[in-house]
Protein backbone atom coordinates (compact mmCIF):
# COMPACT_ATOMS: atom_id res chain seq x y z
CA UNK A 1 0.00 0.00 0.00
CA UNK A 2 1.18 3.04 -0.99
CA UNK A 3 1.67 6.28 0.82
CA UNK A 4 -1.42 8.65 -0.03
CA UNK A 5 -0.11 12.20 -1.76
CA UNK A 6 -1.69 15.39 -0.19
CA UNK A 7 -1.49 18.41 -2.26
CA UNK A 8 -2.49 21.83 0.20
CA UNK A 9 -2.98 24.72 -3.11
CA UNK A 10 -2.97 27.71 -1.63
CA UNK A 11 -2.55 31.65 -1.10
CA UNK A 12 -1.56 34.09 1.61
CA UNK A 13 -1.45 37.85 0.75
CA UNK A 14 -0.03 38.77 4.45
CA UNK A 15 0.96 35.88 6.09
CA UNK A 16 -2.11 34.24 7.97
CA UNK A 17 -3.31 31.82 5.73
CA UNK A 18 0.11 30.18 4.94
CA UNK A 19 0.27 29.57 9.05
CA UNK A 20 -3.03 27.50 8.30
CA UNK A 21 -1.05 26.01 5.54
CA UNK A 22 1.32 24.78 7.45
CA UNK A 23 -0.76 23.41 10.02
CA UNK A 24 -3.04 21.48 7.29
CA UNK A 25 0.60 20.08 6.57
CA UNK A 26 1.49 18.57 9.98
CA UNK A 27 -2.00 17.09 10.17
CA UNK A 28 -1.65 15.20 6.85
CA UNK A 29 1.87 14.61 7.55
CA UNK A 30 1.26 13.07 11.19
CA UNK A 31 -1.19 10.65 9.57
CA UNK A 32 1.17 9.56 7.45
CA UNK A 33 0.75 11.37 4.18
CA UNK A 34 3.04 12.92 1.25
CA UNK A 35 2.39 16.20 1.93
CA UNK A 36 3.14 19.29 -0.39
CA UNK A 37 2.57 22.35 0.07
CA UNK A 38 2.28 25.12 -2.61
CA UNK A 39 1.51 27.84 -3.14
CA UNK A 40 -0.51 28.83 -6.38
CA UNK A 41 0.50 32.72 -7.03
CA UNK A 42 3.70 31.23 -7.75
CA UNK A 43 3.01 27.42 -9.28
CA UNK A 44 4.80 25.61 -11.44
CA UNK A 45 4.73 22.96 -14.27
CA UNK A 46 6.35 20.75 -12.32
CA UNK A 47 3.89 21.59 -9.16
CA UNK A 48 1.40 20.65 -11.23
CA UNK A 49 2.08 17.52 -12.15
CA UNK A 50 2.21 16.86 -8.50
CA UNK A 51 -1.62 17.94 -7.56
CA UNK A 52 -2.23 15.90 -11.19
CA UNK A 53 -0.98 12.95 -9.03
CA UNK A 54 -2.23 13.92 -5.53
CA UNK A 55 -4.87 11.80 -3.92
CA UNK A 56 -6.09 14.95 -2.34
CA UNK A 57 -5.94 18.39 -2.51
CA UNK A 58 -6.97 21.06 0.18
CA UNK A 59 -7.65 24.57 -1.17
CA UNK A 60 -6.57 27.18 1.05
CA UNK A 61 -6.96 31.25 0.86
CA UNK A 62 -7.79 34.33 2.92
CA UNK A 63 -11.36 35.72 2.55
CA UNK A 64 -11.23 39.09 0.75
CA UNK A 65 -14.47 41.00 -0.23
CA UNK A 66 -16.79 37.72 0.63
CA UNK A 67 -14.85 35.52 -1.62
CA UNK A 68 -10.97 33.74 -2.26
CA UNK A 69 -8.23 36.44 -2.99
CA UNK A 70 -7.89 37.11 -6.77
CA UNK A 71 -4.66 35.27 -6.76
CA UNK A 72 -6.67 32.19 -5.84
CA UNK A 73 -9.28 33.21 -8.47
CA UNK A 74 -6.66 33.25 -11.00
CA UNK A 75 -5.51 29.45 -10.08
CA UNK A 76 -8.73 28.23 -10.24
CA UNK A 77 -9.42 29.38 -13.45
CA UNK A 78 -6.16 28.17 -14.59
CA UNK A 79 -7.68 24.53 -13.30
CA UNK A 80 -9.88 24.65 -16.52
CA UNK A 81 -6.84 22.70 -18.53
CA UNK A 82 -7.38 20.31 -15.98
CA UNK A 83 -11.56 20.41 -16.36
CA UNK A 84 -11.47 19.80 -19.86
CA UNK A 85 -9.84 16.27 -19.16
CA UNK A 86 -11.57 15.48 -15.93
CA UNK A 87 -7.91 14.72 -14.58
CA UNK A 88 -8.70 15.61 -10.77
CA UNK A 89 -12.25 13.35 -11.51
CA UNK A 90 -12.96 11.31 -8.44
CA UNK A 91 -9.60 12.97 -5.96
CA UNK A 92 -10.59 13.96 -2.50
CA UNK A 93 -10.99 17.85 -1.49
CA UNK A 94 -11.22 20.36 1.08
CA UNK A 95 -10.46 23.93 2.27
CA UNK A 96 -9.89 26.31 4.79
CA UNK A 97 -9.86 29.83 5.24
CA UNK A 98 -9.13 33.26 7.31
CA UNK A 99 -10.62 36.48 7.40
CA UNK A 100 -10.40 39.51 9.98
CA UNK A 101 -14.15 39.09 11.11
CA UNK A 102 -15.44 36.39 13.06
CA UNK A 103 -17.85 35.66 9.81
CA UNK A 104 -16.06 37.85 7.12
CA UNK A 105 -18.44 35.67 4.98
CA UNK A 106 -15.94 32.99 4.84
CA UNK A 107 -18.33 30.36 4.16
CA UNK A 108 -18.86 31.83 0.60
CA UNK A 109 -14.90 31.19 0.42
CA UNK A 110 -15.59 27.33 1.24
CA UNK A 111 -18.56 27.37 -1.32
CA UNK A 112 -16.31 28.33 -4.10
CA UNK A 113 -13.64 25.81 -2.71
CA UNK A 114 -16.56 23.14 -3.12
CA UNK A 115 -17.99 24.62 -6.32
CA UNK A 116 -14.56 23.95 -8.22
CA UNK A 117 -14.42 20.76 -6.69
CA UNK A 118 -17.51 19.69 -8.09
CA UNK A 119 -16.73 20.95 -11.09
CA UNK A 120 -13.56 18.99 -11.19
CA UNK A 121 -15.93 16.32 -9.83
CA UNK A 122 -13.58 15.49 -6.53
CA UNK A 123 -15.34 14.41 -3.52
CA UNK A 124 -15.33 17.33 -0.62
CA UNK A 125 -14.55 16.19 3.04
CA UNK A 126 -15.83 18.60 5.94
CA UNK A 127 -14.24 19.26 8.90
CA UNK A 128 -16.09 16.42 10.83
CA UNK A 129 -16.37 18.15 13.77
CA UNK A 130 -19.15 19.76 15.80
CA UNK A 131 -19.07 23.13 16.63
CA UNK A 132 -17.24 24.62 19.43
CA UNK A 133 -17.88 27.92 21.46
CA UNK A 134 -21.30 27.90 21.51
CA UNK A 135 -22.38 27.21 24.96
CA UNK A 136 -21.50 28.04 28.45
CA UNK A 137 -18.87 25.26 29.26
CA UNK A 138 -17.21 26.01 25.75
CA UNK A 139 -14.33 28.46 25.20
CA UNK A 140 -12.73 30.00 22.08
CA UNK A 141 -10.33 27.68 22.79
CA UNK A 142 -12.42 24.42 21.54
CA UNK A 143 -11.71 22.96 18.00
CA UNK A 144 -14.29 24.55 15.42
CA UNK A 145 -14.29 27.58 17.50
CA UNK A 146 -16.13 29.84 14.73
CA UNK A 147 -18.60 26.45 14.25
CA UNK A 148 -18.07 26.21 9.94
CA UNK A 149 -18.81 22.76 9.37
CA UNK A 150 -17.64 22.95 5.29
CA UNK A 151 -13.71 23.41 6.06
CA UNK A 152 -11.73 25.23 8.54
CA UNK A 153 -12.32 28.81 8.86
CA UNK A 154 -10.06 31.10 11.13
CA UNK A 155 -10.34 34.56 12.22
CA UNK A 156 -7.13 37.14 12.99
CA UNK A 157 -7.63 40.33 13.79
CA UNK A 158 -6.58 42.69 10.55
CA UNK A 159 -4.52 44.93 12.86
CA UNK A 160 -1.98 41.49 13.94
CA UNK A 161 0.35 39.90 12.02
CA UNK A 162 1.24 35.95 11.18
CA UNK A 163 2.01 34.85 14.60
CA UNK A 164 -1.45 35.65 16.24
CA UNK A 165 -3.61 33.12 14.20
CA UNK A 166 -5.55 31.45 17.21
CA UNK A 167 -3.89 28.51 18.44
CA UNK A 168 -7.63 26.98 18.31
CA UNK A 169 -8.14 27.61 14.48
CA UNK A 170 -4.13 26.21 14.08
CA UNK A 171 -5.55 23.35 15.77
CA UNK A 172 -8.67 23.02 13.56
CA UNK A 173 -6.55 23.55 10.35
CA UNK A 174 -4.59 20.55 11.67
CA UNK A 175 -7.52 18.27 12.17
CA UNK A 176 -8.63 18.68 8.72
CA UNK A 177 -5.33 17.59 7.46
CA UNK A 178 -5.16 14.79 9.37
CA UNK A 179 -8.48 13.97 8.53
CA UNK A 180 -7.89 13.96 4.69
CA UNK A 181 -4.97 12.31 4.82
CA UNK A 182 -7.16 9.51 6.82
CA UNK A 183 -9.46 9.74 4.14
CA UNK A 184 -7.12 9.41 1.33
CA UNK A 185 -5.79 6.09 2.56
CA UNK A 186 -9.85 4.50 3.37
CA UNK A 187 -10.06 5.58 -0.51
CA UNK A 188 -6.34 4.10 -1.45
CA UNK A 189 -7.54 1.22 0.00
CA UNK A 190 -10.94 1.02 -1.87
CA UNK A 191 -9.46 1.62 -5.04
CA UNK A 192 -6.75 -1.24 -4.43
CA UNK A 193 -9.33 -3.86 -3.50
CA UNK A 194 -11.89 -2.89 -6.65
Amino acid sequence: MTTPVVAIAYHSGFGHTAVLAEAVRAGAADAGAEVHLIKVDEITDAQWELLDRADAIVFGSPTYMGTASGAFHVFAEATSKRWFGQDWKDKLAAGFTNSGSKSGDKLHTLQFFQILAAQHGMNWISLGLHPGWNNSAGSENDLNRLGVFTGAAAQTNVDEGPDAVHKADIATAEHLGHRVAQTARVFRRGLAAA
